[in-house]
């Protein structure tokens, strides 16, 4: 094990903290003792080199432990969480599993050896013919069945092998998204702290920013407006951070702007990544901006018809349950929609996610940001909605504040959006919800399956 870079790496930052959880400090050297334990106990198992190695859990000693010990070990690791557990199966098919790790909430693991089988799949096999450890990550599926992204692990942590500042970060992003493993790796490659929350509430991860100084939280804009709504600025002390990324989806200007209000000393900026890919060096033209640069250290960036194409010097080697979506000379179409202005991008949303009205383009992110300035709305979800006469017209559900009649609340909402908006990209159905209008990942959902919507 002490041959890894990683591990020396690791080792090389001693008695300094490594990880927070449950209140709890456990240092590096502690963290690489750990992880020698679990190696030890994989091979002890006959789990060798290129085999499928699904663990669940979240950022537990253990669980970080067991994430080093198969790099060391040059498995193929497929992180899985509880919110996904209905899924599981399915997903360790397609991945092939033999072995999975459980992790019980006193991060105790539980080893159980699967049907033993040859690894199949030609990507799986080459990377055990490479000697690389792999990483495999099941997309969310908002535009379709999810597909399982096959990444070479070592080529990710590449990217990490540069110092960087090390800071005490607060793990919000899960394991099973890129988003989470990029700053668990980055953090513990630079000797920085990870510091895990009893939970991802406003109150949990605010409650722990303020007991543990956390410099640095990855988040989403979704949640961000969770802790405007909840007040979170005032019941904490959070004036240790020092920055706030946020990415996963468009960042309202609204929301942008109320939280550099409420958090006017820290600094802000939107990071931007897909499981294909990796997560893209990017620089946010200001900490008050929605606009954003992208590129650099080998990624190369284009838009073609106003949508976003990247080719990514980590990206994965190919689905496992699909085609490869990469054009000949390994260009990916994100299918992000964008603006352009000098070397600086805004990020629209997903272009399958446009509204078509009479042939007028409905961006559900710029409605959204009007609906979210409107008093009494506490969330807003756009989306549209089959029409004979124009294709397809524009929804809205909303969740409130406090109870409003839907008829007043309706008449409100047109005339608000009269001054601010095109006739056209104006609600003409409104919902009222109390559920969530997120994914557990924190992201919002513009599904309309399900919805018996009001007009």
């Amino acid at each position: 094990m002490s041959s890894h870079w990683v591990f020396k790496r690791l080792a090389g930052f001693g008695d300094r903290p490594a990880l927070i959880w449950q209140g709890r400090t456990f240092s590096y050297r502690i963290l690489c003792e750990k992880a020698v334990q679990q190696l030890d106990a994989l091979k002890g198992a006959g789990i060798g080199a290129g085999q499928v190695l699904a663990m669940s859990g979240d950022y537990s000693p253990n669980t970080c432990a067991l994430f080093i010990a198969a790099i060391v070990n040059r498995n193929i690791i497929v992180p899985l969480t509880a919110a996904t557990s209905d899924a599981h199966g399915r997903f360790k098919e397609i991945a092939q599993v033999s072995a999975q790790v459980e992790f019980d909430e006193q991060d105790q693991p539980r080893l159980a050896t699967l049907h033993r089988r040859e690894t199949a799949h030609p990507l799986l096999r080459q990377i055990a013919a490479n000697e690389a450890a792999g990483l495999i990550l099941f997309t969310s599926g908002s535009t379709g069945a999810g597909k399982a992204v096959l990444l070479d692990l070592d080529r990710l942590l590449t990217r990490f092998k540069q110092p960087r500042p090390a800071l005490r970060t607060l793990v919000f992003l899960q394991l099973d998204h890129i988003g989470g493993i990029n700053t668990m790796l980055h953090v513990l490659c630079n000797g920085g702290t990870l510091v895990t929350a009893h939970g991802r509430t406003v109150d949990a991860v605010c409650a722990a920013i303020d007991a543990e100084g956390v410099e640095l939280l990855p988040t989403t804009p979704t949640f961000l407006r969770m802790m405007l709504i909840a007040d979170a600025a005032r019941r904490y002390s959070l004036r240790s951070l020092t920055m706030v990324t946020y990415g996963t989806e468009p960042m309202p200007d609204s929301t942008l702007a109320a939280v550099r209000q409420a958090m006017p000393w820290v600094r802000l900026k939107q990071t931007y990544g897909l499981s294909e890919l990796g997560i893209l060096p990017s620089r946010s033209e200001t900490t008050d901006s929605t606009w954003i640069r992208l590129g650099s250290d080998g990624f190369n960036v284009r838009v073609v018809d106003g949508v976003l194409w990247i080719k990514s010097p980590t990206a994965m080697l190919g689905y496992l349950n699909a085609p490869s979506p990469f054009i000949e000379d390994g260009w990916f179409n994100t299918q992000d929609a964008v603006e352009i202005r000098g070397d600086y991008l805004r990020i629209l949303g997903r272009k399958t996610e446009f509204i078509n009205v009479g042939g007028e383009k409905v961006h559900p992110a710029e409605v959204e940001n009007v609906l979210l300035t409107m008093s009494n709305i506490r969330d807003a979800t756009v989306f549209g909605r089959p029409n004979p006469m124009t294709g397809q017209v524009v929804c809205a559900r909303v969740t409130l504040q406090r109870h409003e009649d839907a008829g007043i609340l309706k008449q409100r909402l047109r005339a608000f959006c009269k001054d601010r908006l095109q006739p056209y990209k104006i609600p003409v159905a409104v919902e009222v919800t109390g559920e969530d209008q997120h994914s557990y990942r924190f992201k919002k959902l513009r599904s309309s399956a399900g919805l018996s919507l009001r007009s």
